[in-house]
């Protein structure tokens, strides 16, 4: 599963959500019919639900899934992730990576020096920011073209301009 976003509040009293989405294009997710929600980013533990509806709103998105229809049914999928197969997201464009695409690869260097793994991102309002760990040391990463040299995907590995002593 790819975790798309993350329900954080109802909206309204007709059983519509505030979704913070992990990432920057949630209007390409209106064409997808079914989510799959669940409690964990990286768990096993998804229910799929059925799209009614998806809007953009302000800087966020508020959904609508079937038989969700009042606000008390909206509050009980409040703090719940939003993932769907791979498969069945829309394709991306030449340099455009969803972030469950990214979790889990390598991170290394200009140098070639290892400096961990993609545990995670965090969105800041500017960029998005690669939370790398190497043990217990996590790195925080712009993930911006001054800093993001290359994404090879079919080797799992990121190069970057980092200095390992960063």
């Amino acid at each position: 599963m790819i975790v798309l976003g993350r329900i954080v509040a109802p909206y309204g009293v007709k059983g519509w959500v505030k979704l913070a989405p992990f990432g920057d294009d949630p209007a390409a997710w209106c064409d997808m019919r079914q989510w799959w929600l669940g409690p964990s980013a990286d768990g096993d533990d998804w229910s799929p639900y059925a799209m009614k509806g998806l809007r953009v709103h302000g800087k966020g998105v508020v959904a609508k899934f079937d038989g969700v229809d009042d606000r008390s049914a909206a509050e009980r999928l409040a703090g719940l992730y939003v993932a769907a197969p791979r498969d069945a997201l829309p394709q991306t464009a030449q340099d455009e990576y969803y972030w469950g695409d990214l979790v889990g690869l390598e991170v290394v260097s200009m140098e070639g020096a290892a400096l961990g793994t993609v545990a995670s991102l965090v969105e800041t309002g500017a960029n998005a920011v690669l939370v790398v760990r190497d043990g217990d040391r996590e790195r925080l990463l712009p993930f911006i073209a001054q800093v993001v040299k290359d994404v090879d995907m079919a080797e799992r590995r990121i190069r970057v301009d980092w200095g390992t002593d960063w």
